[in-house]
């Protein structure tokens, strides 16, 4: 049986819209080049050939793996978004101890990972330590560069 990964509607539509142009759009690019590349002759010495077929498999993996992500999502909507406990779509703000920098991060599926926007995903080493915590509560993460310990300063929604 497949395990729910759970996201928020937005993630939800947003992966849903890049599925409909991978499957509509990109699929169409990708059998273009195929035929523009068979033209070319002798498939056994045609690199542009090789290299559409790879392109072409690595498009229906992606395909695959957000349809997969789509058919086994459990929507969190933003009333289930608990602010007792750190969970899927919870904004935290933490601060690493012997510090008084507090960064903000947001609790995303993996395929919405924006680090750049503060989103990091419930299976980073962040995410996955900081989940189940409640403010108050002090977690370690284990990292390249050791053990960090931080301190949940707030959730919110």
């Amino acid at each position: 049986m497949a395990v729910k990964k759970q996201m928020s509607q937005e993630a939800f539509e947003k992966l849903e819209k890049e599925l409909k142009y991978l499957v509509t759009v990109k699929r169409a690019e990708v059998a273009q080049k195929l035929k523009e590349a068979r033209s070319f002759g002798d498939l056994s010495e045609n690199a542009e050939y090789d290299e559409a077929k790879n392109e072409q498999a690595i498009l229906e993996a992606q395909i695959s793996e957000m349809q997969y992500t789509l058919d086994n999502a459990e929507i969190v909507s933003d009333e289930n978004i608990s602010v007792d406990e750190i969970g899927m779509s919870s904004v935290m703000k933490i601060r690493r101890v012997g510090s008084d920098k507090i960064e903000t991060f947001t609790i995303v599926a993996s395929n919405q990972v924006n680090v750049k926007e503060g989103k990091i995903s419930d299976e980073s080493p962040l995410g996955k330590s900081a989940l189940k915590k409640k403010v108050g509560d002090k977690f370690i993460v284990n990292a390249p560069i050791g053990d960090m310990e931080y301190e949940v300063i707030e959730i919110s929604k």
